[in-house]
């Protein structure tokens, strides 16, 4: 007993040995390549401290040499022993004793020693492989199977620790699901739990006019939101700035744009300067993702209001319903203008809430705005400006099908916030065809145009990548199913074997 902490204390000590001479080590001028070798270095270590961490955390909770230990007072709760020793909260404590239980070996009441649980994770752990973010994925996508599933459950850990030992723990992540949603019967999620789990509650509003909202969505409502999402890119419709303009380079926006925002389909088609020149004077936009997404919703509602499509309610059209007087309006409309005029008290909307002056001036001059520009607007052509550089919208939603998203490998954005990349590049003679067009987020297609990444086409017709360090590789984030196929050998196998 007294060899093996001396032992395990030599180590330590040496280990602190190393860290105070590394410390100390000046590193002024080894260059970015040397600074990224240690940081991966480091990492490394730090992944393989914590296998430790959590091999001792799992001694801890199930001592092989018994409970009893006379070195500690009679009673002690090691749980609470560790979090004032280690400073850590006892959520800490109870996150890491449930990872060690699934990652160390197990014991039978009867003393034998069971492999762990998670076999493939815990020696990808113990070997560094994985860092902690890595680790709760392959825990989440695990747990998302159904315990009719439970045979697969091996496969499925081998999948996600092979691809979280070559991807971040995003792409595990959403593998994961992935996995899940390729394996749950269709009776694990039908209409009607869906239905009984979908709603939306409205919160009191507050003195600042600001409410909370809050709930839970089902598939096709998200996929609206989504729309949203992308079309309130950051710099478009910005709820505090006045009619943006952008040049209609894509046939689809431009249609896209005239359903949800006509007067800027209007101002991008009308040969300004410009549509004339291909620019739009772009400035910083400083919302959150959070606050885009806010927005979004507002667009989408406020355009299904617009449309009319909501029908009627107690026979009037659906539509916001605000009560104020003409006074009140009046007074709004010059404190808009003269400071030194009070504004006055929000007035009121149907259901009940209060709807500052400024926010009804504004709504209602965008709705006399919009009906005034649809109507003209439908009129005119919706391809104006149009290239032959610039991909159509039958040719985008090609690249919706094929590629889904950024076909860079490992990057999980999806086709809404993705652009179209020429491959061959345009500047190169590209051709603006199908099979030349391919989805790149904003990032990774400038670094493809600055020549920081290669691409070729495969012969499957895929966009392949390269940083030129390695082999050309081809993204699967967005194509799960290539991942999955060895979920489904095991039972071909299976029924092959069956008389």
């Amino acid at each position: 007993m007294d060899t093996q902490r001396d032992e395990v204390r030599a180590a330590l000590d040496a280990v602190d040995a190393g860290y105070s001479r590394l410390r100390a080590a000046c590193s002024d001028s080894v260059g970015n390549a040397f600074r990224v070798e240690v940081a991966e270095r480091l990492e490394r270590q730090h992944r393989v401290n914590r296998g430790l961490m959590y091999r001792f955390f799992g001694e801890l909770i199930e001592p092989p040499d018994g409970p009893d230990d006379p070195n500690l007072p009679a009673g002690t709760v090691i749980s609470k022993l560790l979090w004032q020793r280690l400073r850590i909260t006892t959520a800490e404590v109870k996150r890491r004793v449930a990872i060690a239980a699934r990652i160390r070996p197990r014991r039978t009441l009867t003393g034998p020693q069971l492999p762990p649980e998670l076999p493939q994770l815990a020696a990808a752990v113990e070997d560094g492989d994985l860092g902690e973010d890595h680790i709760s994925a392959v825990c989440d996508g695990i747990d998302l199977l159904p315990s009719a599933l439970a045979h697969k459950k091996d496969t499925c850990e081998r999948i996600l620790v092979r691809n979280a030992t070559d991807d971040d723990a995003t792409f595990v992540k959403n593998l994961g699901k992935e996995i899940a949603s390729h394996l749950n019967l269709d009776t694990e999620f039908d209409e009607q739990d869906r239905r009984r789990r979908s709603g939306m509650r409205l919160g009191k509003q507050q003195a600042d006019g600001m409410s909370y909202y809050y709930g839970w969505i089902d598939p096709e409502t998200r996929s609206y939101v989504e729309t949203g999402d992308a079309a309130v890119r950051p710099g478009r419709h910005r709820p505090d700035t006045a009619c943006e303009t952008e040049p209609a380079d894509h046939a689809a926006d431009a249609e896209q744009l005239a359903l949800v925002d006509p007067s800027e389909a209007d101002s991008t088609s009308d040969g300004g300067p410009e549509a004339d020149t291909g620019h739009v004077v772009t400035t910083l936009d400083t919302r959150s993702a959070a606050q885009r997404m806010h927005d979004a919703l507002k667009l989408g509602l406020r355009a299904g209001i617009a449309s009319g499509a909501y029908g009627q309610h107690r026979g009037l059209p659906v539509t916001v319903i605000v009560t104020t007087t003409l006074a009140e309006l009046d007074q709004a409309a010059h404190a808009v203008n003269n400071p030194s005029i009070p504004m006055p008290p929000p007035a009121r909307t149907g259901g009940g809430s209060g709807l500052p002056m400024r926010d009804l001036l504004r709504m209602a001059a965008n709705a006399i705005h919009y009906l005034a520009v649809f109507d003209d607007h439908s009129s005119r052509p919706l391809y104006l400006g149009r290239t032959k550089r610039i991909a159509s919208a039958d040719q985008r939603i090609i690249c919706y099908a094929r590629d889904r998203g950024c076909t860079r490998p490992g990057c999980t954005e999806p086709g809404y916030h993705c652009e179209v990349n020429h491959d061959p590049a345009w500047a190169a003679g590209g051709q603006t065809d199908a099979d030349c067009l391919f989805f790149d987020c904003g990032p990774d297609h400038t670094l493809v145009s600055k020549g920081l990444l290669q691409t070729k086409v495969t012969d499957t017709g895929r966009l392949a990548y390269s940083d030129g360090t390695g082999p050309f590789e081809v993204n699967l984030a967005h194509h799960p199913e290539e991942l999955l196929k060895e979920l489904f050998e095991d039972d071909d196998g299976d029924s092959g074997d069956d008389p």
